[in-house]
């Protein structure tokens, strides 16, 4: 329980100190959107670039792995669009709902939860799981949210405004020329990497202290609705199935099983937030599923733990 905290706590400090920023009147009303434009075009993409480009081969391809997190995270991701569909809900904002429900927060919380609880080795397995989530999950919803913004129009051209929307997205083209750069077998320049390593460890704390400071700003009266389905679904539904894939289906070793399911149990990470920000969308239940989902986790990921014979 202690590692538990004491990795969730920083969490919890950087939303509470957007917070108070923006209620003391230290930061002002366009700080959000600022900060997360940042950490969008700049942190991010940098942290992501880094990761896939001095990745190997053999780090990234375990193919037992990979289809037992992604089975986890695209199913609830593909349940939970098909339900708001049928709910009548737009496509731009179902995509961002299926994204708040299966969005791990494997990046700033993943990473140092593997490392506490199963030691260097579990920092293999916590990679691949960012890379699903962010290269497979993240682009999945961003090519679904510009569908749903260019619904109506020609197909063709439709088609095109997409495929230019993710070309030139900085968190659908970093990873991809990483991975290129890492083909090409080339080491990053010493003053390349500084320059990543410092805006990629600006990423997390921006994002969070971003949504500390949307959480603050005036919200719609009364009840969000639609928030604690989300939230299930993340912390009992899609670890329970990424478990049942690791563990039965493909029979993977302990620390894969493990860290599959630790990864999965995850709570929601800040992306969704980020993407409803930048697209302008209503960011209220989903922020709001950032927020439950982190502190669930410490109750959901404290029963994995005391499951694991680890």
């Amino acid at each position: 329980m202690s590692s538990v905290i004491n990795v969730v706590l920083p969490v919890f400090a950087l939303i509470f100190l957007g917070y108070l920023c923006r209620r003391t009147g230290r930061m002002g009303p366009a700080g959000a959107s600022e900060l997360n434009r940042f950490v969008v075009w700049l942190g991010l993409p940098a942290l992501l670039f880094k990761i896939t480009a001095t990745s190997t081969w053999s780090e990234v391809w375990q193919p037992g792995f990979i289809a037992a997190f992604s089975i986890g995270c695209l199913g609830v991701f593909s349940f939970t669009l098909f339900y708001r569909l049928l709910q009548k809900q737009p496509l731009v904002d179902a995509s961002l709902d299926a994204l708040g429900a299966s969005y791990a927060n494997t990046g700033y919380v993943g990473f140092p939860l593997c490392l506490l609880i199963l030691g260097d080795a579990a920092l293999q397995p916590a990679l691949v799981a960012t890379l699903v989530v962010v290269c497979v999950l993240f682009a999945l919803a961003l090519a679904c949210v510009e569908t749903g913004l260019h619904a109506g129009q020609d197909f063709g051209k439709t088609l095109a405004k997409v495929s230019r929307a993710l070309a030139g997205n900085p968190l659908v083209l970093a990873p991809v020329l990483g991975a290129l750069w890492a083909v090409g077998g080339l080491e990053l320049p010493s003053g390349i990497k500084t320059l990543l390593d410092l805006l990629g460890a600006a990423a997390a704390p921006c994002a969070l202290v971003s949504l500390g400071l949307f959480l603050a700003q005036p919200q719609p009266s009364g009840p969000v609705r639609g928030v604690w389905p989300l939230v299930l679904l993340k912390l009992i539904v899609q670890p329970a199935l990424t478990w049942y894939f690791a563990a039965l289906v493909f029979e993977l070793e302990p620390l894969w099983v493990y860290s599959a399911l630790l990864l999965s149990a995850l709570p929601t990470g800040t992306g969704p937030y980020m993407l409803a920000e930048f697209y302008g969308r209503e960011g209220s239940r989903v922020s709001r599923v950032v927020l439950l989902s982190t502190l669930g986790s410490l109750i959901t990921l404290s029963v994995c733990l005391y499951l694991m014979p680890v």
